[in-house]
């Protein structure tokens, strides 16, 4: 069986250095070429895996290095408290007052204490400078992941663990050669190269190749394999009549020209590049991509064309620069970069994202874990990091995205068009209104940045500003602006601000004296005889008491200048309006040179005091951000569901200028360190290494990387986990044929190695018990868009639309589309997706794992869905005409199975057929409720519940909006979480009793976030009234009572408001219920309930109709290993 398309396709190349050791099968030849496709060579048990690491290394270690390093390493002057930190060990055996953490358990973690600040005896950080609440998050998801941690109890190696030098040599980054095709004794059985490399290990380890796989098995593993779908009970027998050697070459051309083959390749990429028809978590914006699906189709079209893999690649990353011509539709690829996670707009991450998708995905090396350090096992620095950072930073994404020009408007564009104009025109008006309000703050504040900038300096020889920034009320981005722009003026005695810098050089005791004699100095310069600027000569002239008065005379000059711009602008608008001849120009510049030298420090296009987009929505206060976010919410809102929208990309542009890069020291973007040039990586860029000219470099970077030269492209796209020459020779053969995935997939399919049988061999499975020598096929379960769609393909309800909109799988009337077709929500991933293993739209996926577990089989039992394909497979045209029971079996046979059943299938059908009769099961009485409403203070009770309508897979809600526009930010989770916007909208969780009796209610209330104003909980009867109160901020409180008494019906409410403010107010409170007695003897009834395990979304709904005797048989075939299962 092929490979396990959904994990081999890419699995996780997740570092060279580990890589070179088992190269991990990442390729989409390893999807097609051999048995063994998730054949890795497994880690120790206790070895952290690959994802582990990279977050460890991504979100953990930052932190230590950054915050606990200077005090808990061998490398403090004094360890405090004999805590180390620095290695796992240390870690584990913890300090004085005993172990740090103890991995999967929060509670027991002293560390996890120390950082929530829940302890006036226990805080670290120490002295308040605690953790951010996304820091704090990161290590507790660490602590419930098992403390995944790879360093050792040593010293940390140097950065550059692999240095240049010996990674040149390393056979991965020597060029692609096609090696000798090796000689085999068992000759008669190769039926291409591909077959030599793998017999000739199989030959030295004394394997013995599986025979080849009947023509039934084999046409259906290369329909699988090819389309995702099961092939037709016509077109088995129609492969079984050809008895041509060329028949399975035949299915195999057949398969790889249907237009399916791209929606089934075309998902795996897709993994790969992240996709989501959504944002993430983005606060109050429009969730929603709008032209998500562009690119999607795009990935689809790619692969149905075979469009070269190199032009594939530089087309993802640079369509925008390409010549195109008239055909636009390229200019969609461009969504592998921009559809990845928004993060809170935050843009250091976004680009990280960007560069992760994109030198993991196409080369499988994690060159983001030199975000903060040098590479710990690859040979990547942090410089490198940061050239590339550079070349995306270079880069936005425009508000007008291009057309695509794929199909005729609809006939409601003009709607859609006048309504767009509508909306975009007020929201132009309110944010030109805020910008201008904003960049004019900015330009009166040139010496307050100034001295922020030269304060921060001497507090931190870092360079760190962040926290004076925040102080004084000033901006972090236009601080860090300003800081390196000082540097380049510093450089060139910038005629503006020599004087400052000299001023700013004065030690604080001897300014005043040595400050008489500068401006004495700048005083016989008035007539600008040296480099600086008469007019800041002049306002300079008088000696100025401290440093802060030389930055109050910069502002005031500033102004000064500023203010006379605004009137000659003014002065010429004035006079076209009045005129009537022809229009006067605007001015472009002031009169005087050198009010113009001071205004282009204001108005330049790198000016620190000229922010634009996003970071200049950043200064507006908060009710202009909601605002300026709620109008643009409603643009993309209309965007995203108008029928008369036409298909645009979502594209990238290159900035007018190229930004230029410099280190952020330890990844923060507020200490800022050298400069470095955007260009490619350094290890593969040979001994000729020039920065990018282009533009931002984008074009280029994508050039470099499909590049025959590159040594690593063509080998991950290919790879092989314990075959290394056939690696190279796939790798080279697959460039010498234009870079052609068909003809790669061709090649594997029509190989004896691909055609092997699947059954065990006792004595190979001896000598390799994981086929890693692929001496035999895998059998291998369904993914979940192969197992949705068979139940449609089966059942005779799949919908072939191709492209367009994404739909909805989830909701009634349930789609009958194409998974790939699917609305993939990243923030809340349906639980049907999580369940069969669907690939994380958070992060680029190379790899499908594959799980067994007990929803999986529920779903199949229980679900609406499949009950609904059962009864459509029943009522097929051609099993409503069968006459005999006999013929109907064989008939439901040939359609799941493709294949007859034997005689005793038949007898056991026709058995199972008259013992069945139609039963309906008991309906459900919940005992939990979901809702939200208000506590009334004179009362004592809950004035009124409300069950909240959208169940998300993991959480109710108002909507599919969070916020919802009516509801605000009220949710219920298992764990928790968030009260409404007001006290009208608390969050209630219900419990019903079910009988009288005595309870014991346990629990605990957290809040853990410093900021708002915390939660307030109560226990509310509605018989007894309030039973319990309590407040939280940044703490936790136990929700125990005793002795509560409960009648049959009574309802206790787990009441969660907001006290006063609605921010930060997300929470845990998860009861669990107890009688005091013991049930019944013979009662199903439950005696403890546990508000976390019993969460659940809404309970389904019985079939409409009871199923019949042949519909719970079609049930039951759909749901047999033989159609879950290739072999």
């Amino acid at each position: 069986m092929v490979f396990r398309l959904a994990k081999a396709i890419f699995s996780d190349v997740s570092t060279v250095k580990r890589s070179l050791r088992t190269w991990c099968s990442y390729g989409f030849a390893a999807g097609l070429s051999f048995p063994a496709a998730n054949a890795v060579v497994a880690a120790a048990a206790s070895a952290p895996d690959s994802a582990s690491i990279e977050f460890f290394e991504h979100k953990i270690r930052p932190i230590f290095v950054e915050t606990c390093y200077k005090c808990h390493s061998k490398e403090s002057d004094k360890v405090k408290g004999g805590l180390l930190l620095d290695t796992r060990d240390g870690l584990l055996k913890g300090g004085d007052t005993g172990p740090a953490i103890v991995p999967g358990d929060l509670d027991r973690s002293l560390l996890i204490k120390a950082i929530r600040y829940t302890n006036d005896d226990l805080q670290m950080p120490p002295k308040g400078k605690k953790l951010a609440p996304e820091q704090v998050a990161a290590l507790e998801t660490w602590v419930k992941m098992g403390a995944p941690d790879p360093r050792t109890n040593t010293t940390p190696a140097a950065p550059h663990a692999m240095s240049l030098e010996k990674a040149r040599k390393h056979w991965a980054y020597q060029p692609v050669q096609s090696p000798p095709v090796p000689v085999v004794k068992n000759r008669r059985w190769v039926q291409s190269p591909i077959d030599a490399f793998v017999l000739q290990k199989a030959e030295e380890k004394g394997l013995v190749p599986s025979p080849r796989a009947d023509k039934r098995t084999l046409i259906r593993r290369a329909t699988y394999d090819l389309i995702g779908l099961p092939p037709s009970p016509e077109e088995v027998s129609a492969f079984l009549a050809d008895k041509s050697p060329r028949a399975f070459g035949t299915v195999v051309d057949r398969l790889l020209e249907s237009p399916q083959y791209g929606e089934r390749w075309g998902r795996y990429w897709l993994d790969v590049a992240r996709y989501a028809d959504t944002k993430g978590y983005i606060f109050e914006e429009e969730r929603r991509y709008a032209y998500a699906y562009t690119y999607r189709d795009y990935v689809i079209r790619a692969f149905n064309e075979d469009l070269p893999f190199n032009r594939f690649i530089i087309e993802q990353l640079a369509a925008d620069l390409l010549p195109l011509g008239d055909d636009k539709r390229p200019l969609a690829a461009l969504g592998y970069l921009t559809l990845g996670r928004r993060f809170l707009n935050n843009q250091p991450d976004i680009i990280d994202d960007r560069i992760d998708v994109v030198s993991r995905g196409m080369m499988g090396l994690t060159v983001t874990c030199a975000r903060c350090h040098d590479h710990k096992y690859d040979p990547i620095p942090t410089k490198d990091y940061y050239s590339l950072y550079g070349v995306f930073a270079s880069c936005n994404e425009p508000n007008d995205k291009p057309l695509l020009g794929m199909t005729a408007l609809s006939q409601k564009y003009p709607e859609y068009l006048a309504e767009r104009e509508k909306r975009e025109t007020e929201l132009k008006k309110f944010r030109e209104e805020k910008e201008t309000e904003a960049r004019t703050k900015l330009r009166s504040q040139v010496g307050d940045y100034l001295l922020v900038v030269h304060d921060s300096a001497r507090q931190s020889n870092d360079g760190r500003t962040e926290g004076l920034v925040r102080e004084r009320k000033l901006s972090p981005v236009s601080a860090g602006r300003w800081r390196q722009k000082l540097q380049d003026w510093r450089k060139e005695n910038h005629s503006v601000f020599a004087p400052w810098f000299a001023f700013a050089a004065l030690n604080t005791n001897e300014f005043v004296a040595k400050a008489k004699e500068l401006s004495v100095e700048l005083a016989a310069n008035r007539a600008g005889t040296n480099v600086v600027n008469p007019l800041v000569a002049r306002v300079l002239a008088d000696p100025p008491a401290s440093l802060k008065e030389v930055a109050e005379r910069y502002n005031k000059l500033f102004a000064d200048v500023d203010k006379q711009w605004k009137e000659s602008i003014a002065a010429g608008a004035s006079t076209n309006s009045t005129s009537s001849g022809i229009n006067a120009p605007s001015a472009t510049s002031l009169p005087d040179a050198d009010a113009e030298v001071l205004r282009q420090v204001l108005y330049a296009d790198d000016s620190p005091a000229n922010l634009r987009g996003d970071e200049l929505t950043r200064l507006f206060d908060t009710p202009a951000q909601q605002k300026a976010r709620a109008l643009r919410r409603k643009v993309d809102e209309l965007d995203a569901t108008h029928p008369g929208a036409p298909p645009r990309a979502m594209v990238l542009q290159d900035n007018t200028t190229p930004i230029r890069t410099h280190v952020f020291n330890r990844g923060n973007p507020n200490n800022i360190g050298e400069e470095v040039p955007r260009q490619f990586l350094e290890i593969l860029s040979g001994e000729n290494r020039k920065p990018f000219e282009q533009g931002s470099g984008r074009l280029e970077l994508a050039q470099a990387i499909a590049s025959r030269g590159n040594p690593l492209t063509a080998r991950v796209i290919v790879n092989r986990a314990t075959h290394a020459e056939l690696l190279d020779y796939l790798a080279s053969w697959f460039m010498d044929q234009g870079w052609s995935l068909k003809k790669l997939h061709r090649r594997v399919m029509l190989s004896s190695v691909y055609q092997q049988m699947s059954e065990e061999n006792e004595r190979n499975a001896r000598l390799d018990p994981g086929n890693q020598l692929l001496w035999r096929m895998n059998r291998r379960r369904l993914d979940f868009e192969a197992m949705r769609d068979t139940l449609l393909a089966v059942a005779g309800k799949l919908d072939p639309t191709p492209g367009g909109h994404a739909v909805d799988l989830t909701t009634e009337p349930l789609a009958t589309r194409r998974t790939v077709y699917g609305f993939v929500e990243r923030q809340n991933l349906p639980g049907l997706f999580r369940t069969f293993d669907f690939a994380s739209p958070d992060t680029t996926s190379p790899q499908r794992f594959a799980t067994t577990v007990p929803q999986q089989a529920l779903f199949m039992m229980n679900s609406p869905f499949v009950v609904q394909q059962a009864k459509q497979l029943v009522e097929r045209p051609e099993l409503q005409t069968t006459r005999t029971d006999d013929a109907r079996i064989e008939r439901l046979y040939q359609l799941a199975f493709q294949r007859a059943p034997i005689r005793e299938e038949i007898q056991w059908a026709e058995d199972f057929l008259r013992h069945q009769t139609s039963s309906a099961p008991a309906p459900q009485v919940p005992r939990w409720q979901y809702g939200y409403g208000e506590f009334d203070e004179t009362g004592r009770r809950v004035r009124r519940f409300e069950p909240l309508p959208h169940f998300t897979g993991y959480a109710w809600q108002g909507s599919t909006n969070l916020p919802d526009p009516k509801l605000g930010w009220v949710l219920l989770n298992a764990d928790g979480g968030h009260p409404g916007n007001d006290l009208q909208h608390a969050a209630i969780r219900r419990w019903t009793a079910p009988r009288d009796g005595i309870i014991t209610i346990t629990g605990e209330l957290a809040h853990h976030s410093d900021k708002g104003d915390g939660v307030r909980g109560r226990i509310v009867s509605t018989s007894e009234g309030e039973l319990g109160q309590w407040a939280v901020h940044n703490q936790k409180a136990a929700t125990k009572l005793d002795q509560i008494k409960v009648r049959k019906g009574t309802t206790l409410d787990f009441v969660t408001d907001c006290r006063g403010s609605v921010e930060f107010d997300t929470f845990t409170w998860a009861p669990v219920l107890k009688y005091a007695e013991a049930k019944k003897a013979g009662s199903d009834e439950l005696a403890e309930w546990d508000a976390k395990a019993d969460f659940a979304g809404p309970p389904q709904e019985k079939p409409k109709a009871t199923l019949n005797a042949w519909e719970k048989y079609a049930q039951v075939l759909l749901l047999s290993n033989e159609l879950m299962f290739v072999d």
